[in-house]
């Protein structure tokens, strides 16, 4: 099974040069935490979570009405294909212990995210992937 048959398609972005207050109400209305990053052309440039904006903005006494989302986003976002199969994206989530993978075109723009809740109710009755999966994700970094 591929991950473009399990993925939650049409996931929206945010630019960089967005505030992070369009990004937080964008993140409201979809009712989402975490907000792809998109340059030109849909190409993925980085992650906004909503934690992202608390502890690296807001703590540190940003203005979330002029501070952007480059200022409090994550590089060096992890990401798969949607042509991959959905092992080699579980392995990747369990690996770098993360909740959500970007999904890409092999032209590298945004198509969707694959969650751990996609593995467990879209992966056709595999409960073994999801499960092993949410089991190497929750454990304390350092303790595989």
């Amino acid at each position: 099974m591929q991950v473009k048959d399990v993925m939650t398609r049409n996931a929206e972005c945010v630019r960089p040069d967005s505030s992070l207050q369009e990004a937080a109400r964008k993140m409201k209305s979809l009712d989402v935490g975490p907000l792809p990053v998109c340059g030109e052309q849909d190409k993925l440039v980085g992650m906004l979570t909503d934690r992202d904006i608390v502890v690296r903005a807001v703590a540190e006494g940003l203005d979330a009405r002029t501070a952007k989302v480059r200022d409090a986003m994550s590089e060096g976002v992890s990401y798969c294909f949607e042509d991959d199969d959905v092992q080699a994206a579980a392995g990747q989530m369990q690996e770098k212990q993360i909740r959500r993978l970007v999904v890409l075109n092999r032209d590298k723009r945004l198509v969707g995210i694959v969650s751990l809740g996609d593995l467990a109710v879209q992966s056709g009755g595999d409960r073994h992937v999801a499960g092993k999966t949410l089991e190497r994700v929750s454990q304390p970094a350092g303790s595989k």
